[in-house]
């Protein structure tokens, strides 16, 4: 089997819709895939409705990407099979994805302060219906000349935790995201944890905190984690008796990693699916007509 349990859609900041994602891993040879846009599962349905127009079976697993930050460092934890309309969980999504706007009109204000010809107009005609982030910001540079490719915007010069247009949003502490996913019957993965090319990472002590807190696993396989890291993460995970997962965090053409690029093991896919309550797997038959 080959799972890739990190992916995105135009729900967030994936330049394929729901559709086509499940259409193109498919397609790219995976058994199944998780849907796990930035703080959102508007893409759930949507993806659901395309599994049977399938060449082939696929599983979809529904989830999400939630925005958290510890002691001053962003984090994102995967958020795996919870119940999508559980209350208190909801409305804390709701409030981390109502404040990406106006916190997308400050950077873009910096941006402009420094220089950069760029415009909400712009910005908003890019995000479309999307999860407004700071990729669809990377794309308007690219547009401009201004950088080459979406990767090169996010240093400190421009989009980086820190970097000189960045501006926080309201995120969740990740202590109280893990009791919500929890208490929603979910399962949760610590994503890209030691992506330092990505900026400030927590230290490995706040991992085991995490883990006291109910963490289920850590995502090792990683496009932004080299072999020595990947082998740091599998050992930590050894030692707080974590799940190690892989994924390729696929976001389209806005990112050059293919769909598949990272994988996670049958049997660690099969503990989520274990432990998860809150919703099931969905089975795609495939084979259209």
């Amino acid at each position: 089997m080959r799972i890739d349990l990190h992916t995105h859609s135009t729900a967030s900041d994936g330049t394929d819709t729901p559709a086509e994602l499940v259409f193109k891993a498919a397609a790219a040879g995976l058994d199944v895939v998780a849907l796990t846009d930035h703080d959102s599962t508007r893409g759930h349905a949507e993806a659901i409705a395309a599994l049977p127009g399938l060449d082939r079976p696929l599983t979809l697993v529904t989830g999400a990407e939630l925005s958290c930050r510890l002691d001053g460092v962003g984090l994102h934890l995967l958020a795996y099979l919870f119940d999508p309309e559980e209350p208190e969980f909801l409305r804390e999504r709701e409030l981390v994805r109502d404040d990406r706007v106006p916190r997308a009109r400050t950077m873009v204000a910096r941006l402009q302060e420094m220089g950069v010809p760029i415009t909400w107009e712009q910005v908003a005609r890019i995000a479309g219906d999307a999860s407004l982030g700071r990729p669809h910001i990377a794309t308007a540079l690219v547009e401009l000349g201004v950088v080459e490719t979406v990767s090169d915007a996010f240093t400190p010069q421009w989009l980086a935790n820190g970097g000189r247009a960045y501006a926080e949003k309201h995120e969740l502490d990740p202590f109280e995201a893990i009791r919500l996913v929890k208490a929603a019957g979910g399962v949760t993965v610590f994503a890209h944890p030691l992506a330092v090319k990505r900026g400030a990472v927590v230290p490995e002590s706040a991992v085991g905190r995490l883990a006291e807190a109910g963490l289920d696993g850590v995502e090792a396989d990683h496009m932004d984690h080299d072999a020595p890291t990947r082998a740091r993460l599998r050992g930590l995970a050894a030692e707080l008796g974590l799940l190690t997962t892989g994924s390729s965090d696929y976001h389209g053409t806005r990112k050059s990693v293919e769909l598949g690029a990272c994988t996670t093991d049958p049997e660690i896919y099969g503990e989520i699916i274990r432990r998860a309550s809150g919703a099931f797997p969905v089975p795609g038959t495939g084979g259209r007509a």
